[in-house]
């Protein structure tokens, strides 16, 4: 009787939907939860209010702008005014937001420092590093490296303190700002095959390296006398000229004869004769009608101690 009339009460509270399985295995027909019905209709109605709102819906090449406020923010120095999207939320948050205020009036003191001031404070330093960064990676690490270490025959090793053009930053802010024009003519035709191993040898031979000494001699007169004059640009004692960009030929550092990674004295020398076989003809293109002065700033201030500050 008890089992028959649980069974009854079960049917009676229970609904199904009439299907079955096996016999006796039934589907039941619960309604849902009220909260849950709620939460539905919900969601229904949030999409309906953002369809209004914000940009939805495409229509032929266009699409529904919405009918929220507007945006307005500064681009390429002209004031623009826009429906609200997000890009357009993203540049007025960084022209308007608490954070770009802050880097505005760092800015701002960075652009009234002087280079000794700001080298001298760390958070200026700091600040002028981390802003720099980002202006080096998109102007200047396609060509000199994202380390600034660069590459031998093409461009500069920004991070040792070899210096071409000087590596003081009034002499770093006039390479970015105005360029430079590297070049050396090739002496292929006015010197013969011996003239030019004896001119690798002498220059080899102020770099420490060991050649033969009557090759060098001989070379040491075509490099200070009048039928290489190479003494005019790199001096007599291959220290190299400044002014010139010519490099000291006395160090152990090369930036267009990849002597380095020639392992054989003759390598070294196919190196060194190569180059002034055919010369050099490099160009750094001038920064200052593509950056702002603020930001070559930083970019000096950045070369300048990636290079070691000196």
């Amino acid at each position: 009787m008890s089992d028959r009339g649980a069974d009854k009460g079960r049917g009676a509270a229970v609904q199904t939907t009439g299907h079955a399985w096996d016999g006796d295995l039934q589907e039941f027909n619960n309604p849902l939860p009220r909260w849950w019905l709620w939460a539905f209709y919900g969601t229904v109605v949030f999409a309906v209010v953002y369809w209004f709102l914000y940009p939805a819906w495409p229509v032929g090449r266009d699409y529904t702008k919405g009918v929220l406020n507007r945006v307005t923010f500064q681009a390429g120095g002209e004031t623009v005014t826009t429906h609200w999207n997000t890009r357009a939320r993203l540049m007025l948050e960084l022209q308007d937001s608490p954070a770009a205020r802050r880097q505005r009036q760092y800015l701002e003191k960075v652009a009234a420092a002087g280079y000794d001031e700001i080298l001298a404070d760390p958070d200026m330093k700091g600040f002028a590093w981390s802003m720099a960064k980002g202006v080096y990676g998109d102007n200047c690490a396609p060509c000199h490296g994202s380390d600034g270490k660069g590459r031998i025959g093409l461009f500069p090793n920004l991070a040792d303190d070899a210096w071409l053009w000087g590596g003081t930053v009034e002499d770093i802010e006039t390479s970015i700002r105005e360029g430079r024009q590297g070049f050396m003519p090739a002496f292929g035709e006015a010197l013969s095959e011996r003239q030019l191993d004896d001119v690798a040898a002498f220059v080899l031979s102020l770099s420490g390296h060991e050649v033969d000494p009557e090759a060098a001699a001989r070379g040491a007169r075509i490099f200070r006398g009048e039928t290489g004059g190479c003494h005019y640009c790199h001096t007599r004692e291959g220290t190299g000229l400044k002014s010139q960009g010519a490099a000291d030929l006395t160090d152990r550092i090369w930036t267009v004869a990849d002597v380095p990674g020639r392992p054989t004295l003759a390598g070294k020398k196919e190196e060194v004769k190569r180059v002034v076989r055919d010369g050099i003809r490099r160009t750094m293109p001038a920064w200052k009608d593509r950056l702002d002065p603020v930001q070559i700033k930083l970019l000096t201030v950045y070369v300048h101690e990636l290079g070691g500050g000196r």
